[in-house]
C-alpha cells in the first residue's frame, strides 16, 4: 500500500468520491482500489531534487512536441469502470511528468493525465518501497504510453532508469556526478551534475 495513512481505513472510496474530495482537499491524496492515502512531505534535498530536474527538463523541452507537467497533476493507472460506484484502480501524483504529443484526461477538469511518456520519481525513506514497486507494476501494466520511468536518490547521486523495449523493461544504473541521463525517448541528456546542483549528500 501507499506510504501514509488512510483516511478511511477499512472504507471503500469510489473515484468520483476520491476525485471530488481532492479537487478541494487543502493536501494531495493517493487513491488506491478504494482506499485514499495522504501524502508525506519531502525533505529539503527532494524539494531542491525536483526543483532542478523540472527547470532542466523544461529548459530541454522548449519547442519541441513533449511538455513538462509538475506533481500537481495526477496520473490515473489501471482500467477503469465509468460508474460512479467504482473504486478500482490507481491514481498518484509523480514528481514530474511528460507527455509528448497531444495529452489525454481522465475528465473535463484536466487534472488526470492518461498518456505520460517518462515518470520521475525523486525517492525517500517512506516512499522509496512503494514506488519500486506497487507503483512501478502499475505504471508498467496499465500506462501503454510509458517508454521510461526514473527512480532519483536523494542521498547520493544515484539514478535508476527502466526503458521500455518490445520484450520488457530495461534496467540501468546510473552513478556520480561525472555521469549524464540519457532519456531517448524524449531526446534529452542530463548531467547529474546539473540535477544535483547545490544538494549537500549527508
Amino acid at each position: 500500500m501507499p506510504p501514509g495513512t488512510a483516511l478511511q481505513s477499512g472504507a471503500r472510496v469510489s473515484i468520483a468520491d476520491y476525485l471530488a474530495r481532492e479537487r478541494n482537499a487543502e493536501f494531495r491524496h493517493e487513491f488506491l482500489d478504494g482506499e485514499i492515502y495522504e501524502m508525506a512531505g519531502g525533505s529539503p534535498n527532494h524539494s531542491a531534487i525536483i526543483a532542478n530536474l523540472t527547470m532542466e527538463i523544461g529548459l530541454r523541452l522548449k519547442g519541441t512536441n513533449c511538455r513538462p507537467f509538475s506533481y500537481d497533476l495526477k496520473v490515473r493507472c489501471g482500467s477503469y469502470i465509468r460508474e460512479d460506484s467504482a473504486c478500482k484502480g490507481f491514481f498518484a501524483y509523480p514528481d514530474l511528468t511528460v507527455v509528448c504529443d497531444e495529452p489525454l484526461f481522465h475528465d473535463e477538469f484536466q487534472d488526470v493525465l492518461l498518456n505520460p511518456t517518462v515518470l520521475f520519481e525523486v525517492l525517500s525513506p517512506t516512499t522509496e518501497a512503494f514506488d519500486r514497486t506497487t507503483k512501478f507494476r502499475r505504471y508498467i501494466t496499465h500506462l501503454d504510453a510509458l517508454r521510461e520511468y526514473i527512480l532519483i536518490s536523494q542521498d547520493e547521486p544515484r539514478i535508476e532508469l527502466y526503458r521500455r523495449q518490445p520484450d520488457g523493461w530495461l534496467y540501468q544504473v546510473i552513478e556520480g556526478l561525472d555521469e549524464t541521463l540519457e532519456l531517448p525517448s524524449i531526446n534529452c541528456a542530463i548531467p547529474l551534475n546539473d540535477l544535483y546542483d547545490r544538494i549537500v549528500f549527508e
